[in-house]
């Protein structure tokens, strides 16, 4: 007690002289603790958006889902006995073609069909300003229809212009300027055209086994038990293929997304936590160098190392605390601020507020980073002795502290990486991250000593270059900070270099690989008796090279060995919903069994599947096991009896599950179809296919790319900021190092002025040292983040992976720009300096 109360009196004393030395440790701390505040704010502003708007986003207190058929009067009945209200909606993908005198224009569009009940919460917005129902009602004897601008512009129509889906024409009415559940849509192909269900009746669209799902939308009782509906729903219809949503997660996708994303962005903003936490250490060192005389006069006193250690441990943890409390004030004021702006860009609402556990979370990140990388250079001050007094002490203690140092280190960076699992959620993630981050210090601090001692040995051959040699002889010198330049911007180089060839390996997986390989058009929809038309157009075109059809159905799969399938596969993607199912009588000539056997082509036994083995394997399955597939409400229990390899890159066509042709008789379905054409012939087959069979729809691959690239590129962009974030936090290291280094440069400028080098020659040694550590920097940044990338695109991805040159010469050349940058801005004081004001200071 004794020891520390003393320390307080002399860290309040300590204080008393101001901040000054310690800009960079707050602005470090303060910017890597505001990125993870921000970030946090952002997400739980999001998440109490959609908790609160629950009903608006989802259209309803509660959904039903259907895949490719509507409700059967039991479920009707069940539905209409449980809520006040219900709505229909029937959601798929078509055509809109604009007939015209040089031919037609058509796209494609997410077809929304909806009931005069539509929409049960919320409203519709129109421009011109209308009801919905006015503008469905149409004119002239024609239904209307309502769809995007984008879509509207793209065909060239205006309201009162006609139109067709199918067979059946509309007049559009007005532009959709928002649907109140949108939301909850999901990922589309195609911009959304509303128009009614029974406009429809004779387009050709909705004919039995054609791709569409329907929605029915509940309007429930006040204080309806949400948790006994679902579980009541599911028991009574969920084996028939039917999915359950309600109110208390209207829009889950965009949640899981935001959920994923933002645990992300904060591990990003931890490697930018672990960039400013170089910057403290540095700048604790520097601070502490200073203060030998003082801890050696104290000691010379009498103060003991505990009464030493307190007294620079209470000062630092205090500014830590002022550094932390200014980066939550920023990450949490910033998103209350912007609010506005950040909310008009996001396609959900969000409630911007100051949410406690993003700025909890954020400020115990920001204690146990100060506490690491303080406390080695904290626990050096137990080697200054009285003996000491004015000699500088630190720079020759010893490299390591002590052990229970150590031992109190590694306990909190346990805890932090514990923590930061704990809280994103995502443990193989954060822990490939933390061994990333400690990866590229430890690679970087290796560089930084071998930078040494290669400048040590390669400055006597420089004698022709003093420019050159001078540079060598201070980067050798361990008072430059060489150590701090390259651990800082190295870092946050790796970061922005890992995160650039991510986005570029994902981009290059989209777009790059596939129009070599992938086909020009899917087509579905396609009836049995149009498939004799379709093939004769298509097959018989000199443009094309390829053509694959296969039968297409939908269906999910609920049980497993006799178990519902969650319980045996867990959360697998494969079992979330319905998936394509095919039918065939013998394997494709380009398919490889890998165990088991195919069904011979006159099967009629009890139905078999051949399954997909790669997700065979995540799943636990093995030959013999049997499944249950729900097919438009009708449950096929299989066994199955083969595995083989389905390869989705190609973008052609592939199915999870084949089953034998008698399996799936009597089951209404249509066709899908891949052709592989020259550009050249993809119009022209276009126009003739919707010309003859107005009910098939064509889905361009190369449009489908462009949607997928454009979800990426805003993901990409937000990974970019973050890992700014980081950048900027090492050029405000570097910053630090270069100021920190003033006066060393200042004296040797004197000298060799007073030797007779110009002013010219002595600052491009200057410049010379600093692009030397900055291209080391940037090197090892680029193999780092190249190797991290690597890592992301194999083991989390699981993809091919390629080296985008032109992002990575952009980190080399960033990091030359960047020391160069810090390095000249504090270059002009010491050249400016006299040299004999500046020599006889010294001793």
């Amino acid at each position: 007690m004794r020891s520390l109360t003393l320390a307080l009196r002399f860290a309040r004393r300590e204080l008393r002289g101001g901040l000054r030395g310690f800009g960079i440790f707050l602005a470090c701390l303060t910017l890597g603790v505001a990125a993870i505040a921000a970030v946090g704010s952002v997400r739980a502003a999001i998440e109490a958006g959609l908790a609160h708007e629950g009903a608006a986003l989802l259209g309803g207190d509660a959904e039903m889902e259907f895949t490719y058929r509507f409700a059967t009067a039991e479920e009707r009945d069940w539905m209409g006995r449980t809520a006040l209200k219900t709505s229909e909606i029937v959601d798929f993908r078509s055509m809109a073609v604009v007939d015209g005198d040089a031919g037609s224009d058509r796209a494609l569009t997410q077809v929304k069909a909806v009931d005069d009940g539509y929409p049960l919460v919320g409203r519709v917005q129109l421009a011109p300003e209308m009801p919905l129902d006015q503008a469905l009602a149409g004119r002239n004897g024609l239904p209307g229809a309502v769809m995007e601008r984008v879509l509207s512009d793209r065909l060239g129509l205006a309201p009162g212009d006609r139109f067709r889906l199918g067979t059946q024409e509309f007049v559009l009415m007005a532009a959709l300027v928002k649907e109140p559940d949108s939301a909850a849509a999901g990922f589309s192909l195609g911009p959304r055209t509303i128009v009614t269900t029974r406009a429809l009746a004779s387009s050709g669209l909705l004919a039995p086994g054609t791709l569409f799902s329907t929605k029915y939308r509940l309007v429930l009782p006040a204080g309806s038990d949400l948790h006994r509906l679902a579980g009541e729903a599911r028991q009574r219809f969920t084996e028939t293929g039917m999915r359950w949503r309600d109110s208390r997660n209207g829009a889950p996708g965009v949640k899981q997304f935001v959920d994923r994303l933002g645990a992300f962005l904060v591990l990003v903003g931890l490697s930018g936590l672990a960039v400013g936490g170089i910057g403290v250490s540095s700048a604790v060192r520097s601070y502490l160098a200073g203060k030998t005389a003082v801890i050696a006069t104290l000691r010379t006193l009498g103060a003991d190392r505990a009464t030493i250690f307190l007294t620079y441990f209470l000062q630092i943890g205090a500014l830590s605390l002022l550094g932390i409390a200014l980066g939550l004030l920023l990450g949490g004021g910033l998103p209350l601020l912007l609010g506005p702006v950040i909310g008009a860009e996001l396609p959900v609402p969000a409630i911007f507020a100051l949410y406690p556990k993003p700025l909890g979370e954020a400020a115990i990140y920001g204690l146990l980073t100060a506490l690491i990388f303080t406390l080695w250079p904290l626990a050096r001050t137990e080697e200054v002795r009285a003996a000491t007094l004015y000699r500088e002490a630190l720079s020759g203690a010893r490299l390591m502290p002590a052990p229970r140092y150590l031992l109190a280190i590694g306990v909190a960076l346990a805890l932090l990486i514990a923590l930061a699992a704990l809280f994103s959620g995502t443990w193989a993630l954060t822990l490939w991250t933390a061994a990333g981050i400690a990866g590229a210090l430890v690679l970087l601090a290796l560089t930084a000593g071998a930078m040494r001692w290669i400048a040590r040995r390669a400055a006597p051959l420089a004698r022709g270059r003093p420019a050159l040699r001078w540079a060598l002889d201070a980067i050798a010198a361990r008072q430059e900070g060489a150590g701090s330049v390259v651990l800082s911007l190295g870092l946050g180089l790796s970061v922005l270099s890992a995160v650039g060839q991510i986005d570029g390996t994902l981009r290059n997986a989209i777009s790059g690989n596939l129009p070599e390989v992938a086909p020009s058009y899917f087509f579905v929809d396609i009836q049995k008796d149009q498939m004799p038309g379709f093939l004769a157009r298509v097959e018989g075109d000199p443009g094309v090279h390829r053509v694959e059809t296969a039968p297409m159905l939908r269906g999910v799969i609920t049980r497993i060995n006799g178990k519902p399938a969650r319980e045996v596969a867990g959360n697998h993607w494969v079992i979330r919903g319905d998936r394509g199912i095919t039918y065939a009588a013998a394997p494709g000539p380009n398919t490889r069994i890998t165990a088991g056997h195919w069904w011979p082509e006159d099967y009629a036994g009890p139905p078999q599947i051949s399954f997909a083995a790669q997700e065979a394997a995540e799943m636990g399955l093995k030959l013999g096991d049997t499944m249950t597939v729900n097919v438009l409400g009708r449950d096929i229990p299989a066994t199955i009896t083969s595995f083989r390899e389905v390869d989705f890159s190609t973008a052609g066509m592939g199915f999870i599950l084949t089953m034998d042709p008698a399996a799936l008789a009597g089951a209404p379905h249509s066709f899908i179809a891949t052709v592989y054409a020259d550009p050249a012939a993809e119009a022209p087959i276009l126009r003739d296919l919707a010309g003859e069979f107005p009910n098939i729809t064509a889905i361009r691959v190369r449009d489908a790319i462009d949607r997928v690239a454009e979800v990426l590129s805003g993901i990409a962009g937000a990974t970019r900021w973050g890992a700014g974030i980081s950048l900027l936090t090492g050029f405000l290291v570097m910053i630090g190092a270069a100021a920190a280094g003033t006066g060393a440069r200042t004296t040797e400028a004197a000298i060799l002025k007073t030797l007779g080098a110009t002013r010219a020659r002595i600052l491009l040694s200057f410049a010379l040292r600093s692009a030397i550590l900055g291209a080391a920097a940037g090197l090892v940044a680029l193999a780092a983040g190249i190797a991290g990338a690597w890592a992301v695109a194999h083991r989390v991805l699981e993809t091919d992976f390629t080296v985008i040159w032109p992002a990575a010469l952009l980190v080399v050349t960033g990091g030359i720009f960047a020391t160069l940058i810090a390095g000249l801005i504090f270059a002009w004081p010491p050249l400016r300096a006299r040299p004999a004001r500046v020599l006889r200071s010294r001793e």
